[in-house]
């Protein structure tokens, strides 16, 4: 049950999108990550004390057994039993419902919090996965394009048509690719246990990767994101839900200074008089109802809990506008990373494909003998590295956009 409550919880006001590859590991994380489990019980638990604080104090019960038995004029009074219940001024009990309930929702708004941060944190994860087995699949091709090249090299130089320099040109470029790519395998094996570790489970087959990585848009302008930031922002809702219910704790300590109320009954038990017959002889008597008030004397300690609540709301609100400044900062840098990535994603389309074009003039270039080895060589070298900045650049542009999300609450 509390599984299935959860995943509802995750997936509320979540707009699913079928040809985004990392949604399917997102419900694993959400289903199986501790942070997010100790969140949503840690919401469970103060629903639980909502009936708790609604309910009355427990009444209570005084039973006496009279040992030297008092005399009275229809017999001795041999025990007696008294009842009684505590009544809070009214609205007590409702204002503390309120308080528990606004705490509630902090705390379902940490959740939705948390829940974000682990979103945002699985989908960079993911994108580094992306990155690192993209770069070792194109660094492998790339190897195997210089061997090609290394006996392209090797048959020239025993036609004698180059000298044996180009084979150990290539053999250099060989030697530090396969030195790169052993990195890039070693960064793989670790970011997949970053990766598991998120989703709090070891992954049975392989991470499911795309051909290319679908790029991400921004769905609001920018104005709109600003305008938004303040009300969305999963930070700031918990910051506000515990402004309200410290609001709630105000007008509670104000009710808790107001005097209570107590009712009671008494029940005495009487024995028969064998000396005389009178009327009413052995009646067990009844008091009821005998109504009390217990008036707060210590005002100045409720003073102090009215002020203490007053001042922690205000600090609160300071801390509010505080965050609120500081996410807009921080929007604004994500904003300028996002510009910068589709920049770079215009740059590298164009460059790489400039590099394609330039090589197969070369390599027309070299079979004639019309250039050198060595360019055909360094161009096939910036056809790898810039098919490599576009995959960052997709990367780049889909994580300043989660990052863009996160502050904005989506």
């Amino acid at each position: 049950m509390k599984r299935a409550l959860i995943i509802l919880m995750v997936l509320w006001g979540w707009e699913l999108r079928s040809q985004d590859p990392v949604e399917p590991y997102l419900l694993i994380a959400a289903e199986h990550n501790p942070g997010l489990k100790s969140r949503f019980n840690l919401y469970l638990a103060q629903l639980e004390k909502i009936p708790q604080v609604k309910a009355l104090p427990d009444p209570q019960v005084a039973f006496g057994f009279f040992i030297q038995p008092v005399e009275t004029r229809v017999g001795p009074q041999k025990a007696s039993v008294s009842l009684s219940q505590s009544f809070p001024w009214f609205g007590t009990l409702q204002s503390q419902a309120v308080m528990n309930s606004r705490m509630a929702e902090s705390l379902l708004a940490g959740f939705q919090k948390e829940k974000l941060k682990l979103f945002r944190e699985v989908r960079l994860s993911y994108n580094r996965l992306y990155y690192l087995n993209k770069a070792i699949v194109l660094t492998e091709e790339n190897l195997q394009v210089l061997a090609s090249f290394k006996e392209l090299a090797r048959v020239n130089f025993e036609s004698g048509k180059t000298g044996f320099v180009n084979v150990l040109r290539v053999e250099m470029e060989e030697e530090e690719l396969k030195v790169v790519l052993s990195s890039l395998q070693d960064r793989q094996v670790a970011a997949l246990v970053e990766f598991e570790n998120l989703l709090n489970t070891r992954l049975p087959e392989a991470v499911d990767f795309p051909q290319v990585l679908p790029i991400h848009t921004l769905d609001a302008s920018e104005q709109q994101l600003f305008d938004s930031l303040k009300a969305t922002n999963a930070e700031l809702q918990v910051l506000e839900h515990q402004a309200l219910a410290k609001g709630d704790q105000l007008k509670l300590a104000e009710l808790m200074a107001k005097p209570s109320f107590r009712v009671s009954a008494s029940y005495i038990n009487i024995s028969k008089r064998s000396d005389v017959d009178i009327s009413g002889n052995g009646q067990d008597a009844w008091l009821f109802p005998q109504v009390g008030l217990n008036i707060p004397l210590a005002g100045k300690k409720y003073q102090a809990q009215q002020k203490q609540a007053q001042l922690e709301r205000e600090s609160i609100q300071f801390k509010i506008e505080d965050q609120a400044n500081l996410f807009s900062s921080q929007l604004q840098h994500r904003l300028k990373d996002h510009a910068d990535a589709q920049r770079k994603l215009t740059l590298y389309e164009r460059l790489y494909d400039l590099a394609e074009r330039s090589l197969s003039l070369l390599q027309t270039e070299f079979a004639t003998g019309k250039t050198d080895f060595e360019e055909v060589l360094r161009m096939q070298l910036k056809i790898l590295d810039y098919q490599l900045q576009l995959e960052k650049a997709r990367v780049e542009i889909n994580n300043s956009i989660y990052k863009i999300n996160y502050l904005v609450g989506k």
